[in-house]
């Protein structure tokens, strides 16, 4: 753990903050966009909980307002979960997309709904995405544009990578801006940023090893005409 690295992590997970009293419905705390933000927790199922990669992710774009402006900007969230990235990126002005399995949605919606009304330019949309499946269907190319695509711990023992490149690929214009922030565990998640990088030109703009989380940014390679 170096300097650098233990001062981030202080400032970041500083904006999290505990219930001051017990209540029978579980949920964390957090400061962004000069806001409190409750987060209502679920334990049947991996998106129901915060992960530490979202508070990384948060942070970033609430500190970097200055160079990425998201004011009416055009947000996709990948696997929102519990909503804190697509709450963050809305309470900043975009207009944001959370998209999540079906069994996610009900805690996904409350979460964004009760964080959100009142406070944002535009009101975020929750909605299913499957990874791979019906993408042309559901999000047409020729009229979903997105300027921001966000991820936050989307590889974590996840079956099905193969599908989650594919809809990368196909959200993706030659603007679009992904941020992608990933806790390292396991092999399997270097050998998908290995073909993450076929595709993207990956940027590193946070390494935390005291969390073994990496925050990226990224950009659709430019196709080579012969």
């Amino acid at each position: 753990e170096s300097p650098d690295d233990a001062d981030l992590v202080s400032v970041i997970t500083s904006r999290r903050f505990c219930p001051s009293v017990i209540t029978t419905v579980p949920w964390e705390g957090y400061r962004f966009a000069n806001y409190e933000i409750k987060i209502k927790e679920s334990t049947d199922c991996y998106g129901a909980v915060p992960w530490p990669s979202a508070l990384v992710l948060g942070h970033f774009l609430d500190a970097n307002q200055d160079k990425y402006n998201l004011m009416d900007k055009n947000v996709i969230e990948l696997g929102a979960g519990t909503g804190l990235v697509s709450i963050v990126a809305s309470l900043l002005g975009a207009k944001v997309t959370a998209t999540d399995l079906p069994e996610v949605l009900g805690n996904l919606q409350y979460n964004v709904s009760s964080n959100t009304k009142g406070r944002c330019r535009h009101t975020p949309r929750v909605t299913e995405l499957s990874w791979g499946k019906d993408l042309e269907q559901n999000f047409p190319r020729s009229s979903c544009h997105y300027d921001y695509i966000m991820a936050a711990d989307v590889v974590y023992s996840h079956p099905f990578l193969p599908e989650l490149l594919a809809t990368f690929d196909h959200l993706c214009r030659h603007d679009t801006v992904i941020f992608w922030a990933m806790r390292f565990r396991l092999e399997k998640e270097n050998k998908f940023v290995d073909q993450f990088q076929r595709l993207f030109d990956l940027e590193l703009i946070f390494d935390l090893p005291s969390l073994k989380i990496k925050l990226y940014r990224a950009m659709k390679k430019e196709k080579i005409m012969s």
